[in-house]
């Protein structure tokens, strides 16, 4: 008797629904900004697991150990795509066959732009917004810097600086996520929304501090803030490296030196992730400001839903303090 009351009870207890924890679908995204967009989706449902660490580039990384595990067992995966890591095109095929993946820079109304050339970018177009259509326009065409530094062909990865771009993003996350687990379809559909609404609230931030900069000029260590500086309406005067895995040569470096002297260029822009020894030298006696720190990913930054406004607030508030304006 005993032993038919057990059974029973287990088979009652396996026809009860699994709880909406357990159906949440396993997510892994490559890098923190993305991270956070796709953390504010999940929020209270679960969370998406962080692929490259924190203060590390991504271009050429490896997972570790944990990482790959996550990779493995994801249901979904985002990356911005191979442009940015492309050593993951491989790991997603060994490790993560079985996911639906999805890369942004190829969803249908992303904006993108090819890598500018040269030092001071001069004689560049300022790129071009998704086509008519809705979808994005991907230029494959060979780059080279002024200085022959380093070989660059393809989209500039850096997508997720335009805001634009981020609440696109939101909600494709939100479609994915609702496909794999229906049952918490408006959970995310509302954190998106609200993720939107964070967004948009930002940006009106950063305009009025763009608006309040005015003319002044300054340089970034590379080339990664295009996206952020066409979307708010301001321009970096160049670049001391043309990407993310070039050292810049002597022709680049006299002529970033060239365009200081030129434009009276008051500020320019160390990275967390790069040694900022190399940019005191290059502007030494100068007396250009180059204790400033801005940051495309959030090194600094706690992963996690604040972490992408954080980090577009920090880019304008970045200029703010190499400027020396109030507030």
């Amino acid at each position: 008797m005993r032993k038919t009351q057990w059974f029973t009870r287990a088979l009652v207890a396996l026809s009860l629904p699994l709880s909406a924890e357990a159906e949440v679908p396993k997510v892994a995204v490559d890098i923190t900004p993305l991270h956070s967009l796709v953390a504010q989706v999940m929020a209270g449902a679960g969370e998406p697991n962080l692929l490259v660490r924190p203060g590390a580039s991504p271009h050429g990384y490896s997972l570790s150990p944990s990482e790959a595990e996550a990779l493995q067992e994801a249901d979904l995966v985002f990356w911005i795509g191979d442009d940015l890591t492309p050593w993951m095109e491989k790991s997603l095929e060994n490790l993560a066959s079985n996911a639906q993946v999805i890369e942004m820079l190829d969803i249908s109304g992303t904006t993108t732009y090819p890598f500018r050339e040269g030092a001071t970018f001069e004689g560049h177009d300022h790129g071009h917004a998704g086509e008519a259509d809705g979808k994005e326009n991907h230029h494959k065409e060979d780059h080279h810097n002024h200085g022959h530094d380093h070989h660059y062909e393809g989209v500039d990865p850096h997508a997720w600086l335009d805001p634009a771009n981020a609440r696109r993003w939101l909600d494709v996350i939100a479609k994915a996520l609702s496909e794999e687990d229906p049952q918490n379809a408006a959970l995310y559909a509302g954190n998106a929304n609200e993720g939107k609404r964070i967004i948009d609230d930002i940006s009106l931030r950063v305009e009025a501090t763009v608006d309040e900069m005015g003319d002044r000029e300054f340089i970034v260590f590379h080339d990664a803030y295009q996206y952020f500086e066409k979307r708010f309406g301001i321009a970096a005067a160049g670049a001391i490296s043309i990407g993310d895995a070039s050292d810049p040569g002597p022709a680049r470096i006299r002529e970033i030196r060239e365009r200081v002297a030129e434009l009276n260029v008051q500020c320019v822009f160390t990275e967390p992730q790069y040694n900022p020894d190399m940019v005191r030298t290059v502007f030494e006696g100068t007396g250009v400001n180059t204790s400033a720190v801005m940051d495309p990913l959030g090194a600094d930054l706690t992963p996690g839903p604040t972490l992408y406004p954080e980090l577009i607030r920090g880019l304008a508030g970045s200029l703010r303090s190499c400027f020396g304006l109030e507030g």
